[in-house]
């Protein structure tokens, strides 16, 4: 290890959070393996969001095949961000044989923010084929936390594709309101992007405050109501249209009735 080397490790692990981004800013631009155990211990113990990011960004910059194997350390660890950094790097590094790794303990884990990052990278990992096994383990978590663990279970889930849609019809339906509300949220949002998730969210609660019939009640009526918007400027046309035909044809016999 050489004396720039020192520097930069010490670097990492400087008091001013401005130092250390430069020094993994540094690292990533000039990988050396010699950084490697530097860069995963400050993974586990870095406060600043934005230094963990240029940390993790930096670990992809070196072989995989010496860092995966040191990630996968980590997946183990006891402290809750070393796990849950861990599993961010390896979606960034998306190396698809790192999938058996993703544990049914890590998307079920008790830290929020493990799990948070367990599903997305599970989502980013998942073989072709084996997308439905996934679900059925996601759909486990609905109704789980706040507000913006909701989101990302969400997120995760739509980024998956149709392949939610029966296990959300079902998951609608469950006895827990909480649970229930999540996932008609959800399938609001596979379907329209656009929608907000609160919208999405306090519509789904009012679904599921109607109950089952009176929800599928209210929605068949709002579909007649836009169908019936849509139909209306239709026929209003065609009255006008048969209106101005008959208006024509009584001009044309009153001039003809003048000329003779």
């Amino acid at each position: 290890m050489t004396a720039q080397h020192t520097r930069l490790i010490n670097a990492l692990g400087a008091e001013d959070s401005s130092v250390r981004l430069q020094a993994a800013l540094a690292a990533g631009s000039n990988p050396d393996p010699v950084f490697l155990e530097t860069l995963v211990e400050r993974c586990a113990v870095e406060p600043d969001f934005f230094v963990r990011d240029m940390l993790s960004w930096a670990l992809t910059r070196l072989s995989p095949e010496i860092t995966l194997p040191r990630i996968r350390k980590e997946l183990d660890s006891e402290r809750n961000q070393a796990r849950s950094q861990a599993l961010h790097t390896l979606s960034k590094i998306n190396d698809k044989s790192t999938w058996a790794w993703i544990t049914r303990d890590m998307l079920r884990d008790a830290d929020d923010e493990v799990a948070r990052t367990a599903w997305r990278v599970a989502v980013v990992l998942v073989p072709e084929g084996e997308e439905k096994g996934l679900v059925d383990e996601l759909v486990l978590q609905l109704g789980r936390g706040s507000r913006s663990v909701q989101l990302s279970l969400s997120r995760a889930l739509v980024d998956l594709g149709k392949v939610i849609k029966p296990a959300l019809e079902k998951a609608a339906n469950h006895p827990d309101p909480d649970v229930a509300a999540h996932a008609r949220a959800t399938e609001l949002l596979r379907q329209n992007p656009e929608t907000g998730f609160d919208a999405a969210i306090e519509e789904a609660k009012r679904m599921v405050r109607l109950g089952p019939d009176r929800a599928a009640a209210a929605e068949a009526a709002a579909a007649g109501i836009q169908a019936g918007e849509t139909a209306e400027p239709a026929a209003a046309a065609e009255q006008t249209e048969s209106a101005d035909q008959t208006d024509q044809t009584d001009q044309t016999q009153a001039v003809e009735a003048a000329e003779g």
